[in-house]
């Protein structure tokens, strides 16, 4: 879950640092460049200054005013030097009064001819373009010069750029460090906040998933996360409390009902012995009734078997997997070999894992003894074991006449028979003691098809000590 909300948040958070970043990046060279406009139009008011005197009345001498001309012109000449800016003050009808330098003349189009026509309508260069640290261009700014009210010259001012790109350039850049700082932090955030969010939800789907698989005393801790997960985990508990109760009751009450029917259905049978005492020999009715009264009773041996094994908790060792089914397979040859039944076996002669060693044996007793029933005359059972990474597989593969995808959804399940096998003996129990006495050490029993029919039931055990504490369902 924290990949799928992870991601989300993180867009999020780069999303709204892009909505503050953006606007602030645009304020930063908005204000860069307000403050060399503002330089640009003092020096350009200091030049209209000096340009007033140059401009005066015809009855002024003509020599004070080539002197007043002159000290102009130096002085543009000597700003232009000093600053790399190009200056000039032009007459209203674009004569050139001073420039520096001297190939300077009033522009013709774009931004620079706008100045020029602010500036003789009486106004200062106050709104110039944007410029951009991405643009080459240069920056004009022209302010009027006034005698006795009128807009006589003009002085103009075309500045580089290059400074200021680079001024708006490094303050971007800060700007770029402290946004990916921040997103950094905000990300680190984020993952401590899916982390603090999420852990009840993992240990929630672990104890969820413990108890589905038969540990029923998988608990939540209510510690962490949320109030809401909080108060979840609580419900959870108190929920796992009841199921695990409920079931208690359910196998204490087949233990019981299983153990008091069998001393009566005991009896039953001893008596029915001693009626067919008195009635001929191979009486029809009474061997019926005889042999419904052993199916009950086998019956009430497997739901005590089953009441037992799910409550019983395993005696886990070390063992020879290999030996204990070599012995199974031995002790079950008689009875293939009666039924016309070939029961082989193939694979290491000796392999460990952890096992219980009773619980092993029986429930390879019930899968064997399953294969052998539904296998016809001079077929073959199969069984086998394999070291497959950190488990043991152990294979009965038989040649019957195997089951449905439907059907195999449901093998396993309490007192469930194919309705095409119902003729087999049995009591639809003998695989879920198995399932449940495996379960109880960390192993498991799966079916599936065998190639081109018949039934493939595996075993897997854990090889390791850990594998088995992971998966065993302690406390089931």
């Amino acid at each position: 879950m924290r990949t799928r909300l992870l991601p989300l948040l993180i867009v999020l958070l780069a999303g709204v640092l892009l909505a503050l970043g953006f606007p602030l990046a645009a304020s930063i060279a908005a204000a860069e460049q307000q403050r060399l406009v503002v330089d640009r139009i003092d020096d350009t008011a200091r030049f209209a200054s000096l340009a007033q005197y140059v401009t005066a009345r015809p009855f002024d001498p003509a020599a004070d005013q080539d002197e007043r001309l002159g000290t102009l012109r130096s002085e543009l000449l000597r700003y232009e030097d000093v600053y790399g800016i190009r200056v000039g003050v032009f007459y209203r009808d674009r004569r050139v009064m001073a420039v520096a330098p001297a190939d300077l003349s009033v522009p013709d189009q774009g931004e620079g001819q706008r100045a020029f026509q602010e500036a003789l309508a009486g106004r200062r260069s106050h709104d110039p373009g944007q410029v951009w640290p991405f643009e080459r261009r240069r920056l004009t700014v022209a302010s009027p010069v006034i005698r006795d009210g009128d807009v006589v010259a003009v002085v103009v001012t075309d500045s580089p750029t290059g400074r200021l790109r680079s001024r708006i350039l490094h303050s971007w850049l800060l700007l770029g460090a402290g946004e990916t700082g921040a997103m950094l932090l905000a990300v680190a955030a984020a993952f401590r906040l899916t982390g603090w969010v999420l852990r009840p939800v993992r240990t929630l789907d672990t104890a969820t998933h413990g108890i589905a698989t038969g540990r029923m005393n998988s608990r939540v801790a209510v510690d962490s996360g949320p109030p809401e997960l909080r108060r979840l985990a609580r419900s959870f508990n108190e929920m796992a409390d009841h199921v695990e109760e409920v079931l208690e009751q359910q196998r204490a009450f087949v233990a019981d009902a299983s153990h008091q029917l069998r001393n009566p259905l005991s009896a039953l049978l001893l008596r029915i012995d001693l009626l067919a005492l008195d009635l001929p020999e191979g009486h029809g009715e009474v061997e019926s009734v005889r042999g419904e009264g052993r199916r009950l009773a086998r019956v009430l041996d497997d739901l005590l078997g089953l009441a037992l094994a799910e409550h019983a908790s395993a005696d886990l060792q070390l063992a020879d997997i290999a030996e204990i089914v070599t012995d199974r397979v031995g002790a079950w040859s008689p009875v293939a070999d009666r039924e016309r039944v070939a029961l082989t076996y193939s694979g290491p002669s000796a392999t460990t894992g952890w096992a219980d060693p009773v619980a092993l044996s029986s429930a390879l007793d019930a899968v064997v003894d399953n294969a052998l029933k539904f296998t016809p005359g001079g077929a073959d059972v199969r069984v086998s074991v394999a070291v497959d990474g950190d488990t043991v597989s152990i294979t009965v593969a038989d040649r019957g006449p195997g089951l449905t995808e439907e059907e195999l959804t449901r093998i396993g399940d309490r007192f469930w028979r194919s309705s095409r096998h119902q003729n087999v003996d049995g009591s639809g129990l003998g695989l879920s003691i198995s399932r449940a006495l495996l379960a109880a050490g960390g192993a498991t029993l799966s079916y599936a098809p065998n190639t081109p029919h018949g039934l493939r039931a595996v075993i897997r055990l854990p090889r390791d000590r850990a594998a088995e504490q992971a998966a065993a369902p302690h406390g089931s």
